[in-house]
């Protein structure tokens, strides 16, 4: 690793450069005199560049659009040395010496591309692509001449790809039906390898010396230079479009462009951009997160934290590299912010506390060393909080963006969380985050924001923002019907963390007999009960009429009415009185003889009532109660979730 100084120095320098108008040049160069910079080193990729991974047949499409003189598309790099230092790589199959350079400029967009000619047109090796079906093979390009020179062939067709053997063979090997194992055999065939382009003359030469020999010598170099004239003159003279982005470029607008322009490919985040840059000072960010050599890493560690043996994953699964990112942003940010302050800095000439993909990709190293154990002890922390809320599972936490300010909340305060009082707070501010629907979007503001007010509050300051922000309206619980709700997945918690007991077995519902007896939200009226009485379907599908119950439990209930059910229970289960019955009810805000009466609409009405004072409780202020009716659906689920989670059942 380098010296600190030379890293702070280069730091410096990045930021001074990183304030600079970015600015391009576009122009077209020669592809031989491109795939030979990238031959050479002067061309290369940055680290956080995927693998190269096109199939044969993407190539052979490829190589058949140039020998047509077709476009194929701009290609984008970064001219090296200014403000963002990526650690670079080579092409697939560059010579080892090529890694040994220092890079002018590394690519950007048109890596798929341009590694495909090199592999097929520099190397003059074997290719190891994949079949359309993924199957890892090996190939050799070839241009069938004539087909090539017949304007009524469909130039793919005369693109061929050739096993590495260079023989093509049918009943198991057994039976050889084209070999172009020898130069001779090719000539012979009227078959070119594209790995010949670059030594046109030498792969010329050998073939006049072969065939004059032959009677028809003259028809064959004729046909021979046309093919030189009219297809591989289109590869020796190919000219590229070639934006390049100039070295004072800053790493957000490396990070936007890149996603702009590789939309159908991976998307890149911060954490990739990061890799890379810590990556040239020798650091390896990647293993932190995903681990090596027989070691887990944070990801694996935050994944199983407080897992069961027969859960598939803890609460903390969800958590990403640049939610960790953005929890240790928030210690360094802060920590700038408060020398700024002891420098006597005020106003607009103050440094903000952040969590923006902006602040992540300007994290030095050093405070990445600084803060990363004590940013993952805070995640831990947070995997116990929310399991003594009664949240286990992933699909079940309410929002995954409120873990990033209530692991760094736990970790500021350490052992000062132990205090109940100093607990309660913590508790109150989550609660009013989930029920006011405050970390749906825009959230980065708020996580800064939180990290901050909420520490303050647990030290005697005043209260958070999001505290007094969030309201809560009675008549929302009508609207929540989806499991993508944070609200909704926030009554379910609730109502386990405050002993909620199966309607069958009686247990509350630990983290243990949750996932042993598979527990789940259901319908308390049964839906088919509910559709045969003619109910609205808004109605009895909102959360005020769905509970948490066991499997088993929600199979006996079936679609009958709730008399015949509890009448099912009451006789599977001949110790239980009808008093233990009721109080079992009442655990999850049920009014017993409502249920009995199967009155579904004064059932509705009392546990609405109930429902707003247990979250009147969790959130330490009154719910509002008004006239003014609310739209029929809210999604307030962060976006990260959604697409993961998928239909759910009930």
């Amino acid at each position: 690793m380098q010296p600190p100084l030379a890293v702070a120095s280069r730091r410096r320098k990045a930021k001074k450069l990183s304030e600079s108008t970015t600015s391009f040049t576009a122009s077209s160069i020669g592809l031989l005199t491109l795939l030979k910079s990238g031959h050479d080193g002067r061309l290369q990729l940055p680290d956080f560049q995927r693998s190269w991974v096109w199939d044969e047949e993407r190539i052979r499409s490829l190589i058949a659009s140039v020998s047509r003189g077709f476009p194929v598309g701009a290609v984008m790099t970064l001219k090296t040395g200014g403000a963002v230092e990526f650690k670079p790589r080579v092409l697939e199959g560059a010579p080892l010496e090529a890694g040994q350079k220092s890079p002018e400029s590394l690519l950007l967009d048109g890596q798929q591309r341009l590694t495909s000619l090199y592999q097929v047109l520099m190397r003059k090796e074997v290719v190891q692509t994949i079949t359309p079906r993924r199957q890892r093979v090996k190939r050799w390009f070839y241009l069938d001449i004539e087909k090539c020179l017949d304007e009524t062939v469909d130039r793919d067709e005369a693109v061929v790809s050739v096993p590495e053997t260079r023989r093509f063979t049918s009943d198991f090997g057994r039976v050889i039906e084209q070999d172009l194992s020898t130069q001779e055999l090719e000539f012979e065939q009227g078959m070119f390898p594209l790995s010949a382009v670059v030594g046109w003359s030498d792969w010329n030469q050998a073939f006049v010396n072969w065939a004059m020999k032959l009677d028809d010598f003259q028809e064959r170099f004729r046909r021979v230079n046309q093919f030189y004239e009219r297809i591989v003159k289109n590869f020796t003279e190919y000219l590229v479009p070639v934006i390049e982005l100039a070295a004072a470029t800053s790493k957000e607008a490396v990070c936007v462009v890149f996603e702009k322009v590789n939309t159908g490919g991976k998307p890149l985040d911060a954490f990739e951009l990061i890799t890379a840059m810590y990556a040239a000072d020798g650091y390896e960010l990647r293993k932190d997160w995903y681990g090596g050599e027989g070691v887990a890493g944070r990801h694996e560690r935050f994944r199983s934290a407080l897992k069961l043996p027969s859960a598939s994953e803890g609460v903390l699964a969800g958590v990403g590299n640049t939610d960790f990112l953005q929890a240790v942003s928030l210690f360094y940010t802060r920590d700038v912010r408060a020398r700024a302050l002891d420098e006597g800095k005020s106003g607009k000439e103050l440094p903000k506390i952040s969590a923006t993909r902006q602040s992540l990709l300007d994290l030095p190293l050093e405070a990445y060393l600084l803060y990363q154990s004590k940013v993952e002890i805070g995640f831990l922390e947070a995997a116990k909080f929310l399991v003594r809320l009664g949240i286990y599972r992933v699909k079940d936490l309410p929002y995954q963006t409120q873990v990033v300010p209530l692991a760094a909340i736990l970790a500021e305060l350490g052992a000062e969380a132990d205090s109940p009082a100093v607990m309660e707070k913590i508790r109150r501010w989550y609660w009013n985050g989930v029920f006011g629907e405050l970390y749906g979007s825009s959230t980065e503001t708020r996580v800064a924001r939180d990290f901050m007010e909420v520490v303050a509050w647990a030290r005697g300051g005043e209260l958070p923002t999001t505290v007094h922000e969030a309201t809560v309206r009675a008549d929302r619980l009508q609207t929540m019907r989806m499991r993508l709700s944070a609200a909704y997945k926030g009554v379910n918690a609730l109502l386990m963390h405050e002993g909620a007991e199966d309607f069958r077995s009686g247990q509350a519902f630990s983290q243990t007999i949750f996932f042993d007896e598979n527990v789940d939200i259901h319908h308390i009226f049964p839906q088919d009960w509910c559709k045969n009485q003619g109910i609205d379907r808004n109605s009895y599908d909102s959360i005020i009429n769905k509970t948490p119950l066991a499997a088993r439990t929600n199979r006996i209930i079936g679609g009958v009415a709730p008399s015949e059910y509890m009448s099912r229970i009451e006789k599977e289960n001949t110790e239980l009185t009808p008093i233990d019955f009721d109080n079992r009810l009442r655990s999850h805000l049920i009014d017993p003889e409502l249920l009995r009466a199967d009155d579904f609409s004064a059932f509705m009405t009392a546990r609405q009532r109930a429902l707003v004072g247990l979250i009147a409780a969790a959130i330490g202020k009154p719910v509002i109660f008004t006239d003014e009716a609310l739209p029929d659906e809210q999604i307030d689920e962060d976006p990260t979730e959604i697409d993961a989670l998928g239909p759910e059942v009930i």
